[in-house]
């Protein structure tokens, strides 16, 4: 399964949402749940990356954003994942 790292920038890739909305999406469609530390951990460092950002706190919740270097890095992770699956295809590893 992917790192937390792509499956939040996933989650916040369609509209932003706060902390506890991003683990639900992410348990949605993937089933993995993380724990408080390893989310909040998560979304700290890539605030810190500049890869997410914060917005005004709405009913005590803080929504992030994914930003445009976020956006651009979440691609390259996509673009060499699929890499990845095409030569675990072509070996015949799937």
């Amino acid at each position: 399964m992917a790192d937390p790292t792509t499956l939040i920038l996933l989650a916040l890739s369609g509209a932003p949402l706060h902390g506890y909305a991003i683990q639900q999406e992410i348990e949605r469609r993937t089933g993995v749940r993380f724990g408080p530390g390893t989310l909040y951990g998560a979304i700290a460092r890539l605030e810190a990356a500049n890869l997410i950002a914060a917005m005004e706190p709405h009913a005590r919740r803080r929504p992030y954003r994914i930003t445009d270097d976020g956006r651009c890095h979440l691609s390259k992770t996509l673009e060499d994942t699929r890499h990845v699956a095409r030569w675990a295809r072509a070996i015949g590893a799937t």
